[in-house]
């Protein structure tokens, strides 16, 4: 409140309001227990600091190598400031900011340094210790500019719709319909996604030239994303009663390769040998996004007998090709196929993106960097889009984004899926925020993914947990829809609660605009 506002106070008849709280040029006066307190919090946050500096700086010297890409070193090592804070608990020392009324360092993540010298300054001014030594705001508000930008150039940014970009999933009939991928692009999709798992490479550039048409049409920038397949974990064979129907209790085999399926029983053969290999008793076996759960209770000679712990009321018959997790269990497999590296030969010069499935440690990011490199043959590597699956690459996610950020481009996926059969359904809420944090931290864009107003994409309404998963969405830089029948219908509905959404809420902080709802006269 400045001076003419205590002025104004006093003339309208609130003459003792703006004078209580505060008048040009009179000192801070605190009781001597108050200043006590802010003396021991000062003292305390100083530690944090320095602290934060010496684990920040090892985290720095151990990711030196990887760091390649000057224009990254700034958000590595404001990640390494907020991996340092983070590990401390700073609970209390926020229940005491607030009991000040300052900043409880909750918004800190894409600026971590200068929020703590802010609040340091804060607390020196009112202690009387030291002159207040304020950061410059522009290394506040520039956390934010460099995620927004780099939002821009890996989705779009051209577009007069919500911050949050929209992604969509082209399915196979785009091919043969340029008029489904303008009229997406034209109820708000800013960017297109081509998974390689299907389809062919006629198909995939058929779509890249309905895009690019779309782009002359529009007269804006629709780049494109292309998934990698990366290892296929399914069903790949079933020996026995296929229309046998499994419930809680009931048994059923998994077979390693040259395990010879025993008669009378159902047995079920895995597309990748590792899966099969990886069981022990106790192995929790996840099939179908985790509709059947079952528990390995006895492995011998190949064959692992596991017993059905949870399933649908009515029971569930397996079939082939459904998609099968091991949770839990570290699979020692690479992520990079020799499909995915015949697909690179048409991904390269065609993507803007290139998202990698399964990716778990910085030996996937270097493998894929190697393998691009030798086909771009010197010219600019396009972004990475890291897809975050398994408990391991969430375990390694920092690791993985210096790795990749350090040379390209970067952004991560919540891909909550598989995710969320790996870690469990009942961490994916805690688990995709902590994403979202760290990421900010790292001033790395998010792509919040799987069934985002999955019923109304398919069936043409949403639910209402579909429309508030869409609503906290907005939060990441990116949505991606998956493809079905009503896929346009979702973008215009996607668009326009990302937009309603924009008005009150940026990542962590409320946006206070006017409420008309409850507004007096």
């Amino acid at each position: 409140m400045g001076a003419r506002a205590v002025d104004q106070a006093g003339e309208s008849g609130q003459a003792g309001v703006g004078r209580d709280i505060w008048q040009p040029g009179a000192d801070v006066t605190m009781a001597a227990g108050q200043r006590v307190a802010v003396t021991a919090l000062l003292r305390d946050l100083i530690a944090l600091r320095c602290d934060m500096d010496l684990q920040a700086d090892r985290r720095m010297a151990a990711w030196a190598p990887m760091l390649q890409r000057a224009e990254f070193g700034a958000s590595a090592r404001n990640l390494a400031d907020w991996l340092a804070l983070r590990g401390a608990d700073l609970a209390d020392l926020q229940d005491r900011l607030a009991q000040l009324g300052l900043s409880t360092l909750g918004r800190l993540d894409g600026h971590v340094r200068p929020s703590v010298d802010a609040v340091i300054a804060v607390l020196a001014a009112l202690t009387g210790a030291a002159p207040a030594n304020f950061p410059d705001p522009a290394t506040i508000s520039g956390g934010d500019a460099v995620l927004e930008a780099r939002r821009d150039a890996l989705f779009g940014g051209g577009s007069t719709g919500p911050g949050t970009r929209i992604m969509v999933t082209l399915p196979g009939v785009a091919a043969d319909l340029p008029d489904l991928v303008l009229q997406m692009a034209q109820q708000g999709a800013d960017c297109f996604r081509i998974n390689c798992a299907h389809d062919t490479s006629e198909m995939w550039a058929a779509m890249i030239h309905h895009i690019r048409a779309a782009e002359a049409v529009l007269g804006r920038r629709l780049p494109v994303s292309m998934d990698l397949g990366g290892p296929k974990f399914r069903i790949q064979k079933l020996h026995g009663d296929e229309k046998e129907r499994l419930g809680e209790g009931d048994t059923f085999l998994i077979l390693q390769a040259g395990a010879k399926a025993p008669r009378g029983e159902l047995a079920l053969r895995l597309s990748h040998p590792a899966l099969a290999e990886a069981l022990v008793v106790g192995s929790e076996v996840s099939i179908d996004d985790g509709k059947l759960r079952a528990r390995v209770q006895h492995v011998a000679e190949g064959i692992a007998r596991l017993k059905v712990t949870q399933a649908p009321e009515k029971g569930m018959r397996l079939k082939v090709e459904k998609g099968v997790n091991l949770p839990g269990a570290h699979l020692d497999v690479p992520a990079l196929t020799d499909e995915d590296r015949a697909a690179l030969d048409f991904v390269l010069p065609h993507a803007d993106i290139v998202a990698y499935s399964f990716v778990q440690t910085v030996a996937d990011v270097e493998t894929l960097l190697a393998e691009m490199a030798v086909r771009c043959d010197g010219a600019p590597l396009p972004a990475l889009l890291l897809k975050i699956e398994t408990p391991l690459a969430l375990r390694n996610l920092p690791d993985l984004i210096v790795a990749a950020g350090g040379r390209v481009p970067v952004a991560v996926m919540i891909a909550r899926g598989d995710l969320a059969v790996e870690i469990g359904f009942d961490r994916l809420s805690e688990i995709q925020e902590e994403i979202l944090w760290l990421c900010e931290a790292a001033q790395v864009p998010v792509v919040w993914a799987t069934q985002v107003l999955e019923t109304l994409v398919k069936e043409g309404q949403a639910t209402r947990a579909e429309v508030t998963d869409a609503a906290m969405s907005q939060r990441a830089e990116a949505v991606m829809l998956n493809k079905g029948p009503h896929a346009v219908k979702a973008v215009a509905f996607l668009r326009g609660v990302l937009g309603r959404m924009e008005r009150h809420q940026h990542k962590k902080r409320a946006r206070l605009g006017p409420l008309g709802l409850w507004r007096q006269g």
